[in-house]
């Protein structure tokens, strides 16, 4: 079957995976399509570690094609998104209701595949980025088939970490100030989530001045092109002269984390997205923070992904969550060079891949 692999020195596509069968508590999904996330492109370029070979993607949907023993909640033909959350939802952090802190969850992948006799890893408890792939039955959501799935497909991973950082971990509130940085896949969906939970002002701040139209689109009341400005802080503080009730950075480099506690109110919170290389060390005012304020981690937006995929499937019927809009173009999964190569320069907010039916 097609995929797309990472052997340790560069990432190609593939023809020849096998993946096994489904086991007890486990679903096999034959993936329609799957989202290129910059965590992929950081696992090519060494930011995130990981163990190879490995097959590569974890952020799509498909459709269910078999499951194993004790499964329930899906059926072959359901359609559904998938997480990235192999949690065992037993241990104490599950029943506390935050699976993303679950130790069973968190490095350790297995190897549900094979090509010429050697097993690959999953990425993320996932691969989305081949044909088919057996995930934990908690990982595959149902949801509804009138979602196309290139576009249900990006809920699992972006959505999920955007819109429930604002939701989940930072809590905006009605009337609160919002700013962030960097405004590719992640910060549109940061975005929108400060505008379903309605804060007042939203200030979008990037480099490229072309993505201004896809960030007010998405929820941005102001835009701040940083290539424009000799300080990008100065620039926002004219438009929020206290600082900002939340920030989010969004990029991964640690001179724009230091803007995001810059450009803090009383109070106020810096949450951090990006995912700079693990041994990167950020600095900042020691006395700046003592005004009650806060910097928070988050690892996939606080999410809980049976209850906010299903959520977010409900906002985007209802028109209040933009998802077909994040899908700025497709690619067949043999063209997953160029769909890097084309995220990697940031002409698209999320470049898809799609498998044949």
């Amino acid at each position: 079957m097609k995929g797309v692999i990472f052997d340790g020195e560069q990432a190609r596509y593939v023809d020849d995976l096998e993946v096994r069968d489904p086991g007890p508590g486990e679903v096999l999904v034959g993936i329609r399509a799957a989202g290129l996330c910059h965590s992929d492109l950081s696992v090519i370029d060494g930011t995130i570690p990981f163990p190879v070979p490995v097959v590569l993607g974890h952020e799509g949907a498909g459709v269910v094609e078999a499951v194993g023993a004790g499964v329930s909640h899906v059926v072959p033909g359901d359609h559904v998104a998938l997480s990235t959350l192999a949690n065992c939802g037993t241990c104490a952090e599950c029943d506390r209701g935050r699976p993303t802190m679950c130790r069973k969850a968190i490095g350790m992948p297995g190897t549900p595949f094979r090509r010429g006799g050697a097993e690959l890893y999953n990425f993320a408890s996932n691969s989305a980025f081949a044909e088919r792939t057996v995930v934990k039955a908690v990982q595959a959501v149902k949801i509804p088939k009138d979602i196309p799935l290139t576009s249900a497909a990006l809920i699992g991973c972006g959505v999920l970490t955007g819109v429930g950082a604002v939701l989940n971990r930072a809590r905006v509130d009605r009337g609160d100030s919002v700013v962030v940085i960097g405004a590719g896949g992640i910060g549109l969906n940061v975005l929108q989530g400060a505008r379903i939970a309605g804060a007042s002002v939203i200030v979008a701040v990037d480099a490229n001045p072309d993505k201004e139209a896809s960030a007010r689109q998405f929820g941005a009341t102001h835009f701040v092109d940083a290539s424009a400005v000799p300080d990008a802080v100065k620039a926002v503080r004219e438009i929020l002269p206290t600082g900002a009730d939340h920030t989010f950075e969004c990029v991964g480099s640690t001179r724009l984390i230091r803007q995001a506690i810059d450009l803090l109110d009383r109070r106020g919170q810096a949450v951090l997205l990006g995912v700079p290389p693990a041994t990167a060390e950020a600095s900042f005012l020691v006395s700046a923070m003592y005004l009650d304020k806060s910097i928070l981690g988050c690892r996939y937006g606080s999410a809980r992904p049976q209850r906010d995929i299903a959520l977010y499937a409900r906002l985007y019927r209802e028109g209040r969550l933009l998802l077909d809009e994040l899908v700025t173009a497709t690619y067949g999964v043999a063209d997953f060079a160029k769909a890097a190569e084309d995220a990697h320069r940031g002409r698209v907010a999320r470049a898809v891949l799609v498998f044949g039916e």
